[in-house]
């Protein structure tokens, strides 16, 4: 696996780490592993994102937890969550960042990422 990032845990009502779903961010993929006995581990590469929004309820805000709800390109994963999460705004934003540069390295831009509908849209007459 490449150099991690941040690693977390979807944490349960009182803040506590007490789940079976674990969150790897690396400089290029999103990780998310989910369950006990039967694992499930789904890879989501960076420059498939597409927006990202950042909810925190009350007692999320209490708890100092967030949870990132991601929007991407990828077919199989086309909306994901990362769920109750610790330093959830400074993840938002550090992922952000993330997803902008692994669309640099790969010179992707909003045609490849949007698909060729993208190319019938008139920006000007829509300002």
């Amino acid at each position: 696996m490449e150099n991690v990032v941040w690693k977390g845990r979807k944490r349960t009502l009182f803040g506590l780490p007490w789940s079976f779903t674990k969150y790897t961010l690396t400089e290029d993929s999103l990780f998310i592993e989910t369950g006990l006995f039967n694992k499930k581990e789904e890879e989501i590469r960076l420059y498939r994102m597409l927006d990202l929004t950042l909810n925190r309820s009350l007692g999320q805000r209490l708890f100092g937890l967030g949870t990132i709800h991601c929007c991407t390109a990828d077919k199989t994963t086309p909306e994901i969550d990362i769920k109750r999460v610790k330093g959830s705004v400074h993840l938002k934003r550090q992922l952000s960042d993330l997803v902008e540069e692994a669309r640099d390295k790969k010179r992707i831009y909003g045609r490849e990422v949007f698909g060729e509908e993208d190319d019938h849209w008139d920006h000007d007459s829509h300002i």
